[in-house]
């Protein structure tokens, strides 16, 4: 399932970017996210590993990413490593200068297990997910124009 949101935010992309890479700033727009844990020494660039929880259809989904693109306050990718209720996590954000500030896009690419059973299922969650997807990147635009 891939989906691709985008939302403009009057705010320079050094604003954004904590909202994109600090732990406590992420929980606040990403409000499925119930927790969110560095798990290495390094805390930031290719490589930083970190675990995350949300909430997924009443479920509570864990899984263990590690970051995959990190150029400061223009973009920030990731992929899981390990988890459970997904085969395949892969999410990557990016910011753009607009004149009237910035563009911030979200790109999620998310792959259900059980086979052709997985791909029903995500073309049915797909809505809410999109729907989920703009929502929080509302909430990020309210935090990073505050």
């Amino acid at each position: 399932m891939k989906i691709r949101k985008s939302v403009e935010i009057a705010a320079p992309g050094k604003k954004i970017w904590p909202f994109l890479t600090g732990p406590e700033k992420i929980l606040q727009w990403c409000f499925p996210g119930e927790k969110l844990v560095r798990t290495s020494n390094q805390y930031s660039g290719p490589g930083t590993s970190f675990y995350f929880e949300e909430k997924a259809l009443g479920r509570l989904m864990r899984l263990n990413l590690v970051v995959t693109e990190w150029v400061e306050n223009e973009c920030v990718a990731f992929t899981m490593t390990s988890g459970n209720f997904v085969k395949g996590y892969k999410q990557k954000y990016t910011i753009e200068a607009m004149p009237s500030g910035s563009k911030c896009t979200c790109f999620e690419d998310v792959k259900l297990p059980y086979g052709i059973l997985g791909k029903a299922a995500g073309l049915f969650r797909k809505h809410f997910s999109e729907n989920l997807l703009e929502t929080m990147l509302g909430r990020l635009k309210e935090l990073a124009e505050a």
